[in-house]
This record gives structure tokens, sequence and C-alpha cells, in this order.
């Protein structure tokens, strides 16, 4: 497959490429940047200097797949002329991920460039929505905090053992979640020994949690989500609070959870008493899950870990990449975490 990068260097952009080099079926012919073309891909990000890639100006070539790793409002703008063109799009952004464009346009604070194309989107989470990906052109890969945070969640709403009201989601990220950009925030000075929420009632992702839950318990589900940054690089981990229906407990919340991943290769329930930890899933496409029912508050605790750059983007990305062309969707993906 010729493969292609829209915004190769950013960190996701550079998490693909590290990724598509061990891909025995991918070639990546084209890595495309609007700020730095020309510049050989080594001046940016030296331990790539044996790559010898250079970066060009986002005139796409032909091509079989293309991930467009850019701020929201690229990728909507650009779809439609490289879909008619044959190439198939992963859009590791925000464009596709809502169905409906006026919840865009409220949440990203921008209009929709091309509504008419939702239709045509599916929501690239692989464990949950495999079957729907198979024969798209056009995918939505979802955000690393709705990752997070579906994987646990999804299987016990549609199993219908959690009440729908009430589900907290309290998260945390590693400061890559940030971007690349220059931005005070996330400074150096900013972030060490420092812990802090941000996002409060409002961060663009509730929106993205919020539809896809609905979708799986069948009625509209509103949740309180609070992200978190933490002093580390990589990592997401999400604590869940959810009310479990009356006279259920323990076994059945572990019996949804095995049926859903049992035969999954990178999502991994735990054994009970065995919590996870961000080091577990650091550099993989693995995402890692625990719960406890709490029996006095009738509630549980679900607690869910991935690496946001690979499971949360870029791995997950190529995840969908192999869907698309019929590939294991292990392929490329079989690295272990880095420990420690």
């Amino acid at each position: 497959m010729k493969v292609g990068i829209l915004g190769a260097t950013g960190y996701t952009g550079q998490e693909l490429l590290r990724l598509l080099n061990i891909h025995p079926e991918a070639e990546t012919v084209y890595l495309g940047s609007s700020s730095s073309a020309g510049k050989n891909l080594a001046e940016i990000y030296p331990h790539l200097s044996e790559q010898g890639y250079v970066l060009e100006a986002e005139e796409v070539p032909e091509l079989d797949v293309l991930f467009v790793a850019l701020p929201h409002g690229i990728a909507a703008a650009r779809a439609e002329g490289l879909l008619r063109r044959g190439i198939k799009i992963i859009d590791l952004g925000a464009d596709f991920r809502l169905i409906n464009h006026q919840e865009y346009e409220q949440w990203y604070n921008t209009k929709h460039a091309n509504p008419l194309l939702l239709k045509e989107a599916v929501y690239g989470l692989p464990e949950l929505y495999r079957n729907d990906i198979n024969g798209k052109a056009l995918v939505a890969n979802p955000g690393c905090y709705p990752t997070a945070s579906l994987l646990a969640l999804v299987p016990l709403l549609k199993a219908g053992v959690l009440n729908k009201d009430h589900i907290i989601i309290d998260a945390k990220s590693g400061v890559s979640g940030a971007g690349r950009g220059i931005n005070q925030t996330v400074h150096y000075s900013e972030v060490n020994e420092n812990f802090k929420a941000y996002g409060v009632g409002d961060h663009r992702h509730t929106p993205e949690i919020e539809q896809q839950l609905s979708k799986a318990s069948g009625d509209k589900v509103l949740i309180n989500f609070t992200p978190h940054l933490v002093p580390m690089t990589r990592g997401i981990l999400a604590t869940i609070y959810a009310e479990v229906k009356k006279g259920l407990g323990t076994r059945v919340l572990r019996e949804c959870l095995r049926e859903a991943y049992e035969e999954e290769p990178f999502i991994h329930v735990l054994p009970e008493g065995v919590w996870p930890q961000t080091k577990y899933a650091y550099g993989s496409n693995h995402a890692f899950l625990q719960f406890k029912y709490d029996q006095r508050t009738g509630k549980v605790i679900l607690v869910s870990v991935l690496d946001n750059l690979v499971k949360g983007a870029s791995g997950q990305a190529i995840q969908n990449m192999n869907i698309l062309f019929g590939l294991p969707e292990t392929m490329g993906l079989e690295t272990t975490a880095l420990w420690p």
C-alpha cells in the first residue's frame, strides 16, 4: 500500500511514521507539512536521519490511504476531493467524529466545511465497530480520552447492566496529548511538579463520548467528564464511576467485559485485584481494564489505561487501515510496551 501522512511533523504524525516503518505491507511515500515543506524530516526529528524523508507541500500524490494528522477543520475541507481520487482517508482529528454538524460547530466553535460528508464517515474504534469500518473509505479515528472511556463503558451499557445516568469520567493524560505546538500551559516549568484539571465541564471530547454511549445505551446519555494534565509524556488513565442496576454485581460485570474482549488482541481485562498502570501500555497499541463493584454504594469503579499516542491515536489509525485493506489487525502493531 502506498501511504501518506498529512501533518507529519506533529507527535501523532511522527508516531504514525514510526509504526508504519515496521509495517510489512505499507510504503510511506508522502509526508506533508505546510510549515516545513522542503526540509528533511531529520532536521526536526534527528532520530529519523537514516530514513531520508523530505517533507513536501500539501499537494497529495496518488495514494492508497492518507492519514490526516492535523487540527480540526482541515480534513473536512479537503476530504471530498481526495475521496474522489480513490484515496481512503483516516482522519486523526475531530472533523468526522460527531454525526451532527451543529454539535460540532457548537463545541469546536467553527463552521463544518462539509456536513454532507458526515454520512460517509465511520467511527473507527475497531473493538466496538469493526463491522462498520469494513468497506468504508472515510474513517474518523477516535480521540484518546473517548477511546479509554468507551472501551470500559460501552460493553456494560450495551448489556444493560448500568444505569445511564450519573456516569462520571475522571481522566488523566500525559503532556504529549496537547500536541507539539507552542503553548505556555505545557512548558516544562508549568507542568513539572504540577497536576491540574482543565476543560472542566466543556472539554471537546465530551460530545464524542456521549454520542457513542447513547448509541450503546439506546437512549440519550449525559456524562460528567473532567480531564487532568499529568507531568508525564505519554499515557491516559481514566477512572470511571457508574451505577449498577439493582440485583447485579461483580460476576455479571466481569462476564460482560470478558465476552466483549476475550478474543481481542489489544484489550486486556486484568485479573481481579490487578490495577492498570500507564506503563503497562507505554509505546504500544494495548489497553488495560479493571473494575471493582462497590456493594456499599451500588456503583462500579472502572479503570482504563492506554498510550494516548498509540491506541489513543496513531496505532488505532493503523489498526483501522489494516481493516480497510483486509489485513490482520495486529499487523505492524505487535510491539509490547516499553518498561521501565
